[in-house]
């Protein structure tokens, strides 16, 4: 009786030790930023979407429908220049990175 209680809080409390991972099927929004020691100790949320990161890359999971370029603009301004961003799926080119770079 007692492993099963042991197996049933273990089974309840695994979501709270697991790494956040997208949904199945849920489009990638990541970034990697230009300078790592501007990275967030903690989760930051833009737009809806929460933000963690580990050195210099960072991932989100949720946000609100909106077009990567606005998206990558309203987190720029918050974490700094990227050299690289992702939102929903949608990667940005080098253009259009430079453009949200430069606010």
């Amino acid at each position: 009786m007692r492993a099963l209680l042991v197996a049933a809080a273990l089974f309840v409390a695994a979501p709270a030790f697991a790494a956040p991972v997208q949904a199945s099927g849920a489009p990638a929004t990541s970034l990697t930023l230009a300078d790592a020691a501007k990275a967030p100790a903690g989760r930051v949320i833009v737009d809806g979407a929460a933000w963690r990161c580990e050195g210099a890359a960072c991932t989100a999971t949720g946000g609100t429908s909106q077009p990567a370029t606005r998206a990558c603009r309203r987190v720029v301004a918050k974490l700094g220049p990227v050299t690289a961003f992702s939102y929903k799926g949608e990667a940005l080119d080098e253009q259009a990175l430079a453009t949200c770079n430069a606010g």
